[in-house]
């Protein structure tokens, strides 16, 4: 089922020629413009076809029809699926941490990309698996997948992302972490510090710290894989649970991060956008033991 969206050309661009409207306001690609050329009821105006080269009017009423799409990811479990928010462009997942994003030799049949497929297949619906970004399997949280190219395109680079890490030792205020990442060895996901590596800065707020381990929202301008988890443990200060980046800390069983916060413009409405998502058990259980000993030492300060 193809979805359709529709426009009125505004008065500012009274006269132009279509291409202008299509790659200029709208922000269709050029890799998706050919197949709507090619589509007959790819690109309509007042409901007949036009060309890219033709002008429009203010008033115009511009129909654009993204084609058809095959996915190619075998269906897993739909009631897997922690679903957010959902229309006709886009799908916004609560990721658990147990679980990765895209079928790969390891996992076949049991990743998001799967359960999605599952999903849509219960709807007679036929799309290709496109995340906006990507959260390693241990990382929980929020997930944007575009149900078309155009979606997906805009979305690109229109999302901001805050995550919630509990790393080791103690931070206290707010700071920046500016390093290069480096992958030693191609055949590896493994990521870390070095000279040559890809530009990379995270920037880190403390919520809570026991001085042991510290509670910390995080923001990115960069998004290099692992950025978050090899940028903390070149501090000596692992997220919890990390054991690939070297933490001890076994309060749980995989590497405490969890995307919390998604905010961005709507590929279609343009409207502005904001969902969030609570910390999951675990994470949670462990910001509760930190924040109890903090409250029993300030009451033992207090006493003294």
């Amino acid at each position: 089922m193809s979805r359709t969206v529709v426009y009125t050309v505004p008065k500012e661009l009274d006269g132009e020629k279509l291409i202008v409207f299509l790659r200029g306001h709208i922000k269709i690609s050029a890799r998706l413009l050919p197949k709507l050329k090619n589509d007959p009821l790819g690109l309509l105006r007042n409901g007949e076809h036009i060309r890219t080269v033709d002008r429009i009017y203010e008033g115009d009423v511009i129909s654009i029809s993204f084609p058809d799409e095959k996915g190619m990811i075998p269906p897993g479990d739909s009631k897997a699926l922690d679903i957010v928010y959902e229309d006709d462009d886009i799908l916004i997942i609560n990721k658990s941490p147990y679980i990765a994003m895209h079928p790969t030799h390891n996992h076949q049949g049991d990743t998001l990309a799967n359960n999605i497929s599952a999903y849509f297949t219960e709807k007679n619906r036929d799309i290709v698996f496109r995340a906006v970004g990507r959260l390693d399997k241990c990382t929980s949280g929020l997930v944007i997948i575009a149900l078309n190219a155009h979606a997906a395109n805009i979305l690109s680079e229109n999302v901001d992302k805050e995550y919630l890490a509990l790393a080791g030792g103690c931070f206290r205020g707010e700071g920046t972490i500016i390093k290069p990442i480096i992958r030693p060895d191609p055949g590896k996901t493994y990521r870390w510090v070095g000279e040559g590596g890809e530009y990379a800065v995270t920037h880190w707020k403390s919520e809570m710290t026991d001085g042991s381990r510290s509670l910390l929202r995080v923001t990115l301008e960069t998004g290099r894989t692992h950025q978050i988890r090899v940028h903390f443990a070149s501090e000596g200060t692992p997220l919890l649970g990390d054991d690939m980046y070297g933490s001890k800390d076994r309060s749980l069983d995989r590497a405490a991060l969890h995307c919390a916060k998604l905010s961005f413009s709507h590929p279609i409405t343009k409207e502005k956008l904001t969902f969030e998502a609570p910390l999951p058990e675990d994470m949670n259980r462990v910001a509760e033991d930190i924040c109890s000993k903090i409250d029993k030492e300030l009451t033992e300060l207090i006493k003294d």
